[in-house]
């Protein structure tokens, strides 16, 4: 049975929820620290983004085995039952973070078409490309994640005042950086969860525009299909759906910041008409544009 790895042991009572862990495989097999699970079959209630420093082994990714070795860098989702055998010189440095308790500009992150990919198609699809999509990072490269996490090591450790907006300015920082990296690689797996990572980055920046599922498909190079399973794998949303949660977020707002009337921002948000937008709004709010806005104490 899967041990729970909990975010309180490795961030603290109190603690934020970002911080690093090393891991060395030392020659009688002794734990790198407290709390340490390489070995046991575990899953986390936080995301860990592993990257290799050094030596080779095997991760055990519900169930199958996948190789790793100096430069291998991926992102471990929160229930996903995963390990670490057959290790060899293997150092490790988990940067472990939790997106939920942390105020991540999601929005802005997900205009790059690396970060959609990495973040997250990869870990979805890790095992029908059987790992070959993984982030690969050069010596260099990995010199810099390197530097990048030991600073957050070392804010989390002193936790110092104002260590908080550091630690999240540092974890956007490594994302950003290895994000970019991943935007550059040649493998064909990795270009195919980058083609939908760019349909991500293009609906984000143009959610007005009249989009269709064949106009998405087509931006994709995907068949509707392919693009329908592929797209509700990857975000849990339909792509039509996708865009409706952008546009209602946008007219949410435009109802907070603005007093245009409720037709004005349903058209500057994208829907064809205000009935239609009230439909979906209720949908994914359960409430009224209107009420809505009077929640806040402006007027419609």
């Amino acid at each position: 049975m899967a041990l729970l790895a909990q975010g309180i042991d490795y961030f603290g009572v109190d603690g934020f929820s970002v911080t690093v862990r090393r891991v060395v495989t030392e020659p009688d097999g002794r734990p790198s620290h407290p709390h340490d699970v390489t070995e046991v079959d575990h899953y986390h209630d936080f995301c860990e983004l592993a990257i290799v420093c050094g030596g080779r082994g095997l991760h055990v990714l519900e169930g199958e085995a996948f190789p790793v070795t100096a430069g291998s860098v991926f992102v471990v989702q929160g229930r996903q039952i995963h390990c670490f055998r057959e290790r060899k010189g293997l150092r490790l440095i988990n940067v472990m973070y939790d997106p939920a308790r942390l105020a991540l500009p999601t929005g802005l992150l997900r205009r790059m078409p690396g970060y959609s990919a990495l973040f997250v198609l990869e870990p979805t699809f890790r095992r029908a490309h059987q790992f070959s999509s993984r982030l690969m990072l050069n010596r260099s490269e990995l010199g810099m994640a390197d530097l990048l996490a030991a600073r957050i090591e070392h804010e989390s450790n002193l936790r110092q005042p104002g260590h908080e907006a550091i630690l999240l300015g540092l974890l956007i920082e490594l994302i950003v950086f290895l994000s970019r990296l991943y935007e550059k690689s040649d493998v064909t797996e990795s270009r195919a969860l980058l083609r939908v990572g760019e349909l991500i980055s293009t609906v984000e920046q143009r959610f007005c525009e009249p989009w269709t599922l064949d106009r998405l498909a087509r931006l994709a190079h995907l068949s509707r299909t392919s693009l329908l399973r592929i797209f509700r794998q990857a975000t849990g949303q339909s792509p039509i759906d996708y865009l409706i949660s952008l546009r209602v977020e946008a007219a949410q707002r435009m109802l907070l910041g603005s007093d245009l009337s409720i037709t004005e921002i349903a058209l500057e948000t994208g829907f064809a008409d205000s009935n239609y937008f009230a439909r979906q709004f209720r949908r994914v709010c359960g409430c009224t544009p209107s009420s809505f806005r009077r929640r806040s104490g402006l007027q419609t």
